[in-house]
């Protein structure tokens, strides 16, 4: 329950452009990807993808370091 609660919260800051901080967890934040131009190979076309904003999320410093000396310990 609490853990939805926190994606819940997440999720609808983000929606709102809102990052969110977890202090020497991670950064939930939103990107902004400029257009682009895409192909179609296999209808040989040219697609232009409009500019979209994505979910973003980057672990810290401290939880990558914990990450690296756990797996090597597996």
């Amino acid at each position: 329950m609490i853990l939805e609660s926190l994606l819940k919260s997440v999720k609808q800051n983000l929606s709102e452009g809102k990052p969110i901080y977890i202090r020497g967890f991670a950064s939930f934040i939103v990107k902004k990807r400029v257009a682009k131009t895409g192909r179609n190979i296999s209808k040989d076309t040219v697609l232009k993808i409009p500019a979209h904003y994505i979910p973003y999320f980057k672990p810290s410093k401290e939880f990558k370091a914990m990450m690296k000396t756990k797996l090597v310990e597996l």
